[in-house]
Order: structure tokens, then sequence, then C-alpha cells
């Protein structure tokens, strides 16, 4: 057999979890053609991978790419030279489709202005496919886009009208190939939504049992009941439930992870429940004056009034305003902000936990980012694997691969074997780190050597090569 390329002498961690192995991996037409011994096997091309790991491409379980993913490879270096190649965008019931205005309540304002001019679903994963981008995508359909679309009074719930609207629409982007649905219930856009609202809409998903990822109504005091109320609209509608960006917010609940995750667990023994989380203490979304108070800082990343706020703290700028950091919150909005309000024992437990994937939840439009756009993969790697030890290798390229792959129904990808997709990364175990901070977010991280997508090479050495060799993956449907 002739091979396009062989990857030699590499450290192999398939994705499975199963422990590191010594082999090459032959890749033929975007494909893992074999893996084994391949010395003296004709290819056109070899790459020496001796010191590196081999490993399945990082799958970004939670983005809000949508917009990026249109933008080309330079738009997606956070991402490449992280070593992930498939994204899940439209989460937190926020997507780019189907929705046409100019301005976005928040926090639909995440993708920039601009964004929404797609009038349908499907019209939207058209023009991703005509962009070509340069990571896979695979697109969630928001619940909150859904509802600006259709209530109108995002203040009260739904009506039967409404509810029969954004059903249709659902249903119309399922056909497309959107691959599930979102929803968030703790934004002011549909924090007015019921449960019953919430089931009723996603009734098409459960045809083909497609996900429904969800950003929880309460991550604080109200975390317990905020879940049983995810895991009953799940039952409903008897499909697969992600819990987004678990975490546990506000000093009176540290400690709590323990709570929640026996709680996921005793779910996960009667229907398919996991969560993804990133490995910060500090969680990133629209500036909330109600979200303050359980902070211990908070750093702006944008404001559309005032600009040069962003990067700053709020509770500094409060104090030269000789203010209240809620009076400054609400002169500064529509913006966003960094809030520490997390636990890192809390963030240990979420992470290390067997039904965790890994999502970087980065907000690639923000001025002043979370670090964890350009950070989340590499530090998994660097700090909590080799610094830490928090976790095996093995167990966490896992976390990133094989699990994420498995629990959205990703098939053919996710793991090193012959005839999944070749996506792929190569990294240095010793030297991969993030360093991206909160005050250099935009630093890329190190380590990480090549980067191929469906067997193109994407990103070498920290250099994006823009051959935009991504899918876009549609439910229902095999990819090109």
């Amino acid at each position: 057999m002739q091979f396009d390329l062989i990857i030699e002498r590499g450290e192999l961690i398939d994705g499975s979890g199963s422990p590191r192995t010594r082999a090459d991996v032959g890749v033929r037409d975007g494909r893992i053609a074999a893996v084994g011994d391949l010395a003296g096997q004709p290819s056109q091309q070899r790459m020496d991978a001796g010191g590196l790991v081999v490993a399945p491409g990082f799958i970004d379980v939670h983005t809000h790419d949508d917009r990026l993913l249109l933008e080309g490879g330079d738009a997606l270096r956070c991402k490449l030279l992280q070593g992930v190649t498939t994204v899940v965008t439209g989460n937190c019931g926020i997507s780019l489709a189907p929705l046409q205005v100019d301005e976005p309540p928040p926090p639909l304002d995440v993708f920039g202005a601009g964004g929404h001019r797609f009038a349908s679903f499907a019209s939207y994963l058209d023009a991703l496919e005509r962009s070509r981008p340069a990571v896979n995508a695979v697109s969630l359909i928001g619940h909150s886009t859904l509802r600006v679309n259709h209530v109108a009074d995002l203040n009260r719930p739904a009506s039967r009208r409404e509810i029969a609207a954004m059903r249709e629409a659902l249903s119309e982007a399922l056909q497309a190939g959107a691959w599930g649905f979102s929803t968030g219930l703790y934004y002011p856009t549909a924090s007015a939504a019921t449960t019953e609202e919430v089931i009723d809409v996603g009734a098409p998903l459960s045809a083909g049992a497609a996900p429904i990822a969800m950003h929880l109504r309460d991550e604080g005091d109200g975390i317990v009941e905020a879940m049983q109320e995810g895991l009953h609209i799940g039952r409903a509608l008897k499909v697969p439930v992600v819990f987004s960006h678990h975490k546990i917010v506000g000093r009176a609940n540290h400690g709590r992870s323990a709570e929640t995750l026996k709680l996921l667990e005793h779910a996960a023994r009667e229907q398919s429940v996991c969560m993804d989380c990133y490995p910060y203490d500090a969680s990133s979304t629209m500036l909330m004056p109600s979200r303050i108070r359980h902070s211990t800082e908070v750093l702006v990343t944008w404001s559309r009034p005032e600009p040069a706020a962003a990067g700053r703290s709020l509770f500094e700028l409060a104090r030269e305003r000789q203010e209240t950091p809620e009076q400054t919150a609400i002169a500064l909005a529509p913006a966003g902000a960094v809030y520490f309000a997390m636990d890192e024992a809390d963030v240990q437990n979420i992470l290390s936990h067997p039904l965790t994937m890994i999502g970087s939840d980065g907000l690639g439009h923000d001025t002043h980012p979370h670090p964890r756009l350009w950070g989340t993969f590499p530090r998994v790697l660097g700090r909590y694997v080799r610094e830490v030890k928090l976790l095996p290798l093995e167990a966490a390229v896992h976390k990133m691969t094989g699990l994420s792959a498995l629990r959205f129904g990703l098939a053919g990808r996710g793991q090193v074997a012959e005839g999944f997709r070749a996506d792929l990364v190569l990294f240095n175990p010793d030297e991969v780190q993030d360093r991206a901070s909160y005050r250099e977010p935009h630093l890329a991280p190190a380590g990480i050597e090549a980067v191929f997508v469906n067997g193109v090479l994407a990103c070498r050495q920290g250099v994006v090569t823009n051959q935009r060799a991504g899918q876009v993956l549609r439910r229902g449907r095999p990819a090109a």
C-alpha cells in the first residue's frame, strides 16, 4: 500500500484511554490506513515523531466559534495551535442562526456585530461549507436564538403559538444537519422560559436522540435544583444530556462539587448524562451586576460604551469613579467579564471525573478574552497532567478525544485507529503548556508540534498553513 503520509517513531496515545504504545501511523485519503510497524512501507511523505506523543486531534466540545469558522484559518489559530481539530458550536442557547438582526440582545452579542444574517440554519451550514473551515464543525442550535426570533416578550414564558414556531424551527434545523440543541436558562433571554417550554420546543430531538447541551439555570446556591431540572428535561425528551462547563460559583458554595458529582453519578445509571469543563477557577460571560457579589475579582473583557475598560479590574474602575461595582457594571454594559468565583479543589474534582469532557468555552470576539480561548487543552496536559499529576496522560487525552466523540456520536473520529479520520496532533509531553494568562490572554501555547485535519497538515510549530481542510459535520449525513 502506498501511503500519503507515515508518522514514524511516535508514542501513540490512541484516545481510547488505553496505555500508550510505540507505533507508526499511516495516512491515506484523509483517513488512518494503518497503525503499527510501517518501516520500509512506501509513502509520499514521512514525519519523524521521535520524542513526541501522537494522539487524535482534540475535540473542543464547548465553543462559541460559530462565526470564527466562517473567517478562515487565521481566525482559528487559537484552536489549531492547541491541537484542536473539531469544535462543537452553538452552546449556551446561543447560535448564530437562525436569526437576522443587527443588534441582538446580550448574550447573543457574543459573536460581535453583524453576524446574525442567516434566516435559516440550513443557510448557515451551507455558508460554512462554502467557507471551507479550518477545523471540523459540529453545530448546535440555541434555544435563546429561537426565543429572540419568535418570542415577542423575552421576559415571559413563550405562548403556545411561539412554542410551535420554535419547535418547527428546531425541526427544520435538525433536518438540515444541526447536531443538537442547547439551552441557557441562566441568561435574561431565556430565564423566563419554563421547564415545560424547553421540553415542548425540544420535542423534535427525540426521534433521533439528538443531544441537548445545557447551561443550567443556576450554578450557585440553586445548582442542585437546576441540575434536577436539566435531568428531568433529558428524561422527558429521552435524549443525551450534556451539562455545560460544570462548575460551582460563589464562596458559600465552595466544596459542593462532591454533592453535584454524586448526583450526576446516580443519574447516569438511568439516563445518558455527562458534562464538560475548562481547567480554570474563573469563568467568563456577559457583565452582569448580579454576578459581582459572588466574585473575589472581576475583569472586564470588552465594553461597547467604554472600549478602554477592556482588561481592567471592575473593582479598580469602581474605586476610581467612587461608585459601587454594580453601578460601574451598568455604565459599561453591554460588556463582558471574567469572574473569579470558583474553588480550585472543585475544579480539580470536576476535571478528573470520568464523566467529564474538555471544552474551552472561549469567546473569540472579546477584546481581552479569558485565557481559556488560547490555553485550555495545553493547560490540561501541562499543568494538570505533568505538574499537578491529577490525571494520567492517557486519561486526559481520552477526555479530549475518544470520550467526546462517543458522547456526541462523532463516528470515525476521536481515536487513532484504522479507518478513522486522520485528525491528529503531535505534542511534546515534557514541554506542552499553556502560556495565555489573564494579563496576556492571546499568548499561544508551547509544545504542540503538528496538527493534521482530515490528513492535511493544518499547523506546524506554531504556523498555520491555511489549508482549510475541515468538514461541516451534519447529523444524519455522512461526511464528505
